[in-house]
């Protein structure tokens, strides 16, 4: 079929497999690029391993360390007419460039919260590795069944306290608008937001994977959060979504205590601020991120997830001494570049006058929307979306 973009809000609701497996590729190609060769995971665990950070730090370990790969997501395979999820497709190409290097990789598609999913996953280790050396935990879901409940929550992306006004964006149009977000009603929307994002469900996986015997001596475990610059704090850390990431940050001490027989160690990264489909949610963060790109890209210090989560395995959980830096609250920083204090002053300052006259001059809007389009497969000046494709692509490890 023809698959051009159909997009809905911030989600494109068609995806293109050959542009798919382009993103898969140029990821695959620029790690390899980086001739990794100090020690590092060997057998690893993604939980959210199809988009985004999660699929860039299975790249990273597969084509940096050569590691065995076993990958854990929730996506739509794709159906005769109806293509799959951009994350059904990246999978499907991952594991075909992983076969044709000599790498193992396997993939459970599935709701990573159940506890189904989780002993599918520990039968699978069992089964064909024995144990695993590094646990990454990137999940990114709006709900969340409760395994041991059944209580089904959905999280809120709100501000605490008084409604939130500032600017946000349409990167479609480029229209730059005052938006109001009204605060949450009551604590049972930060209850709820924490019960999805925060981190019971990676303690659960930790204890289940523990308990089950297929942690290596010495795992490594790292979870994804955000903190970002004071202008979002009121949306994100400051919101539903931040007291969701302190609850994360909390767990850490827990997992390290469960880990402890091991020699494990678990640890927390913030990350920067890129374009992802949940971030494209997120109101006033479209237009941060265009400004951020055009700073930083000036710069010459720009970063994508595959270069931020290069930079989080080569620097800082695989160093050549051993040592991990942390920041005074324990965890690591690979926002650093994000966060230096002559690029926020120059988004603050981009901010301070960005209108919808003068945002594409002064901003990276148009980057920021040929990179959403490219994480459904899109905007890939190498394919003729005028051709026909074939949607019908298969997850190798897994039978439709």
């Amino acid at each position: 079929m023809i698959i051009q973009p159909r997009t809905r809000g911030f989600i494109c609701i068609t995806t293109h497999p050959e542009g798919t497996a382009k993103n898969v590729h140029n990821q695959i190609e620029y790690i390899k690029s980086k001739n990794i060769s100090a020690e590092g995971p060997k057998k690893v665990l993604v939980i959210g391993a199809s988009t985004g950070f999660g699929l860039s730090s299975r790249i990273t370990a597969a084509f940096g360390y050569n590691a065995a790969t076993i990958g854990v997501f929730f996506e739509k395979p794709a159906a005769p007419r109806k293509p799959g999820t951009a994350g059904w497709y990246n999978t499907a190409a991952f594991e075909k460039e992983a076969s044709e290097a000599g790498l193992y990789a396997k993939s459970i598609n599935g709701d990573a919260f159940s506890d189904e999913i989780k002993q599918q996953t520990i039968d699978l280790i069992k089964k064909d590795l024995g144990q695993v050396d590094l646990v990454v935990y990137s999940l990114a879901s709006p709900r969340r069944t409760h395994p041991k409940t059944g209580i089904a929550y959905s999280s809120v992306l709100k501000p605490i306290g008084e409604p939130f006004t500032n600017k946000t964006v349409d990167f479609h149009t480029a229209s730059v608008t005052d938006i109001t977000i009204e605060p949450i009603e009551s604590q049972e929307d930060i209850d709820n937001t924490i019960a999805v994002m925060g981190g019971e469900d990676w303690k659960f996986w930790m204890e289940d994977l523990k308990a089950a015997g297929v942690l290596a001596e010495g795992v490594k475990t790292v979870a994804y959060s955000y903190i970002g610059p004071e202008l979002t704090h009121r949306i994100y850390k400051d919101g539903t979504i931040g007291m969701a990431k302190n609850d994360l940050e909390k767990t850490v001490p827990a997992i390290n205590e469960l880990l402890a027989d091991l020699n494990g160690v678990s640890y927390v990264s913030v990350n920067k601020a890129l374009v992802t489909q949940s971030s494209s949610a997120i109101p006033v963060v479209p237009l941060y991120v265009s400004l951020l790109y055009k700073v930083m890209k000036d710069k010459g210090i720009h970063e994508g997830t595959i270069e931020q989560m290069q930079r989080l395995f080569e620097e800082r959980l695989y160093t050549a001494d051993g040592q991990v830096p942390l920041d005074e609250n324990g965890r690591i920083r690979i926002d650093d570049l994000e966060m230096r204090e002559d690029v926020q002053k120059e988004v603050d300052d981009l901010w301070k006058v960005v209108t919808s006259e003068n945002i594409n001059e002064i901003s990276d809007i148009e980057g920021y929307r040929n990179e959403f389009f490219q994480l459904f497969g899109f905007n890939y000046d190498e394919i003729d979306y005028e051709a026909e494709a074939d949607e019908l692509v298969s997850v190798p490890s897994i039978s439709n």
